[in-house]
């Protein structure tokens, strides 16, 4: 791909370099070799500029870099355009239409002619499968389910009964999409009574889950991912839950029943969201925070249980000298009551 034809589909501007290079790939800093195109986006990495190999770089404004054998693309958010020249690189493969042989698929479903449906997958009673879906092997939906168009399902996946997953989803392996919530009562005789969890989990268009998921259907009612949310692997989503659009949500993160995640709200690793709360709009937790109280919106929120961030930060870096501070003490209640002896 010419130097010109990678600057105008990752919007950025040629600075420097010839327009008729030719750019063959994108990589990092320290792997990219001649012929690719790299980024720059933490200024920790600058030294790296020295000595990569890369043919071409993308820079924010205002980044200067010593060396005049690299071609230099201007972008406004040089991680961005640097993400688009992969996906330039790396366009996803077309979907070839069709159902493999040990597929089963009950009559009742409706499968569109242009789905790819892999080796012993199995599809319920009454589903609907839309153009354009791939279901990799051991894919199971359940009975009245249904997958949008140009979703992608990965080996092992699991849709369960009347669960809606829209347009252009992905789930990747061994995920499961409404699972039973984790509901139950105790009868007269202190036993626990199963809830019957007769709800379902939509998710809406663009809507990414990682490996090994678990999403919860709601007891009645419904569990929700809103457009373009992003769920890495590990996570569980309790019943009820709503996830708003473009919300973040990290590995081993733990939602319980009834929250509410606000629209771009980034739940670092191992964050745990008590039940019936709501995390307002662009809040962030940070690795291994919980909360038992909702969220302010914009608000950042760390540790145990969780507060303010800067608070927080302060607060470890009090807990380091902490055991400086109670030797202190110690000689000053020991000088106090020398003190008190002569008096």
């Amino acid at each position: 791909m010419k130097l010109s034809e990678l600057a105008a589909g990752t919007s950025s501007t040629i600075e420097r370099g010839d327009p008729d290079a030719e750019i063959t790939g994108a990589a990092g800093l320290d792997i990219a070799k001649t012929g690719d195109i790299t980024f720059l986006a933490n200024p920790k990495y600058t030294p790296q500029m020295k000595e990569t190999q890369a043919s071409a770089i993308y820079l924010n404004e205002g980044v200067q870099l010593d060396r005049t054998d690299l071609a230099v693309l201007r972008a406004t958010d040089s991680y961005l355009a640097y993400t688009r020249a992969l996906r330039l690189f790396h366009p996803e493969s077309k979907v070839l239409p069709s159902i493999h042989p040990t597929a089963v698929i009950d009559p009742s479903a409706s499968v569109d002619a242009g789905c790819a449906i892999g080796p012993h997958v199995v599809i319920g009673k009454d589903c609907t499968i839309a153009a354009g879906a791939k279901l990799f092997a051991n894919v199971t939906i359940y009975d009245g389910a249904s997958v949008g168009r140009d979703s992608i399902l990965h080996s092992g996946v699991s849709v369960r009964e009347n669960c809606e997953i829209g347009a252009r989803c992905i789930i990747h392996n061994n995920t499961t999409i409404g699972s039973d919530g984790f509901g139950y009562a105790k009868d007269e005789e202190k036993r626990w009574l199963k809830i019957p969890q007769v709800g379902r989990v939509v998710l809406e268009d663009d809507v990414e889950i990682g490996a090994n998921t678990a999403i919860d259907c709601a007891s009645v009612g419904e569990t929700r991912i809103k457009r373009g949310a992003k769920i890495d692997n590990l996570v569980q989503i309790g019943h009820s839950c709503t996830v708003d659009e473009d919300a973040l949500i990290c590995s081993q993160t733990g939602l319980a029943g009834s929250s509410v995640i606000g629209k771009r709200v980034i739940l670092a690793g191992q964050v745990g969201i008590a039940g019936h709360l709501k995390v307002g709009d662009d809040a962030v937790l940070t690795a291994k925070s919980a909360t038992s109280h909702d969220v302010e919106p914009g608000k950042i929120i760390s540790g145990v249980p969780g507060f303010d961030n800067k608070d927080w930060l302060r607060a470890t870096a009090a807990y380091r000298k902490l055991g400086d501070i109670v030797q202190k003490l110690r000689d000053l209640s020991s000088r106090v009551s020398k003190l008190e002896e002569k008096e």
